[in-house]
């Protein structure tokens, strides 16, 4: 397997794998052609050098994970770089086989590798085997998170 920084070729993919869970159908709107909001937030993603979109693929490149890592730069702990870790995903047919854990230690080190003092995630409290795959490889429950959504 290998983890590489997501082409324009991996977004039909990508937004395939956001869309393929309960929470996921309910949001994304996976379609032929892609909706052309996907292309533009691609391509501000793509453009910014304090975020990196990648997906795992496999022997034939076909595209079967993938995240954001986000480096976010405080004031707080004096200047420091938080990575918060978004939109992870793992097609069903590769799920429960380590794959999420490849992605979350090629994450960890990446955050390490750019100075960050912190890697963070949110989930939805509906996705009870994500928080314990998260928990599982050591992250903390140390914050009450919240959200303002506007639509």
């Amino acid at each position: 397997m290998i983890i590489r920084k997501a082409e324009h070729s991996d977004l039909s993919a990508i937004v395939e794998l956001l869309a393929n869970d309960e929470l996921g159908r309910l949001r994304e709107n996976f379609s032929t052609p892609l909706p052309g909001e996907y292309l533009n937030a691609f391509d501000k993603i793509n453009s910014d050098h304090n975020q990196e979109l990648v997906v795992m693929v496999n022997k034939s490149d076909v595209v079967i994970g993938t995240l954001q890592l986000s480096f976010i730069q405080y004031l707080t702990y004096r200047g420091g770089i938080r990575a918060q870790i978004e939109a992870v995903r793992v097609h069903e047919n590769y799920r429960n086989k380590g794959i999420g854990q490849q992605l979350f230690q090629w994450a960890i080190d990446r955050a390490k590798k750019k100075g960050a003092h912190v890697v963070q995630l949110t989930t939805d409290k509906k996705r009870k085997s994500a928080l314990k795959f998260y928990e599982k490889l050591g992250f903390i429950a140390s914050h009450e998170g919240m959200k303002l959504h506007f639509h």
